[in-house]
């Protein structure tokens, strides 16, 4: 695609949580930098709300990475599971051997055994939930009573929820608010300022492998943060859109009329259709440069 002509190792700009990518922004630092005091403060629940594609997964992932051996992590991408299956998921990332029809007291008592062997070693166990607003709430009480389990000293599971807005919701119903009440860390993850974006951008093509002169321009950036609103996922895929542009055309910095191209393509904010209904302008525009600069 365009990785060579601009000098790229790989692509820059790709949707797929990465954590050699991740950028720490303000809020993404701050973000992080709760994680990590809450988990070895040991507390019992944390909790990360953000909109739809302000980089939940790929703050989960840097976090879990960044934590150091005396941890165990337990990660589960979606949780909309009955109490009993979500106990199964945990079971299976702490690999626990069990049996094909364990009841539910055994499943608990190995689980228990685990955890209690584990602190004994000086492990700490941290389970990370992505997508927490999708949680049945009788699978958010089953947490809770997990969260029960505790030495003298300390808690034997940590749990640290990933979510939606919708998430606060959900932890207002009275059913669960004995749960609501032990969460002691949360944060929100917030879109991008425009400077955080022409940080964010230059940091992306730096880990790509791109050593040259400024690619997007100033105007470029300020139409960039206008058009995603400052959302990461937005800014990636306008951003690749747009490095498409710019190569198909053959030039070597991205102008703030191929973000437009690229923001045509991509949002139609009324319907929330993106990205399956495109612009045909931009894709007219797309489809001719490739045109030329696969003719030369």
């Amino acid at each position: 695609m365009y990785a060579a002509h601009f000098g790229l190792r790989e692509l820059p700009f790709g949707i797929t949580p990465d954590t050699s990518f991740f950028f720490g922004s303000p809020r993404s630092q701050e973000a992080l930098n709760t994680l990590l005091i809450a988990a070895r403060s040991g507390e019992g629940f944390i909790k990360i709300t953000g909109e739809v594609g302000t980089g939940k997964t790929l703050l989960c992932r840097k976090f879990m990475a960044t934590l150091g051996e005396n941890f165990v992590t337990a990660y589960i991408p979606n949780p909309f599971l009955e109490p009993r299956t979500l106990m199964l998921a945990l079971a299976d990332e702490l690999e626990l051997p069990l049996e094909r029809d364990v009841d539910q007291h055994r499943l608990l008592k190995s689980i228990m055994h685990r955890l209690l062997d584990l602190a004994r070693q000086g492990k700490r166990v941290l389970l990370c939930i992505d997508e927490a607003q999708a949680i049945p709430v009788e699978s958010m009480e089953a947490l809770r009573l997990l969260t029960n389990l505790e030495t003298e000293k300390r808690k034997l599971l940590q749990i640290v929820l990933f979510g939606q807005p919708e998430l606060n919701r959900k932890l207002e119903l009275d059913a669960i608010r004995q749960l609501a009440q032990r969460i002691t860390f949360h944060y929100h993850l917030g879109p991008l300022s425009r400077d955080d974006i022409d940080f964010y951008l230059a940091h992306r093509l730096r880990v790509a492998g791109y050593t040259g002169a400024r690619l997007f321009s100033p105007a470029a950036v300020g139409r960039l943060y206008r058009a995603s609103g400052g959302i990461p996922r937005l800014v990636n895929i306008m951003a690749h859109k747009a490095l498409m542009l710019c190569y198909g055309e053959g030039k070597q910095e991205v102008s703030a009329a191929h973000v437009n191209g690229a923001a045509r393509d991509t949002v139609v904010p009324k319907r929330r259709l993106w990205p399956y209904i495109a612009g045909a302008g931009a894709l007219a525009g797309m489809a001719a440069g490739l045109a030329w600069t696969f003719a030369r």
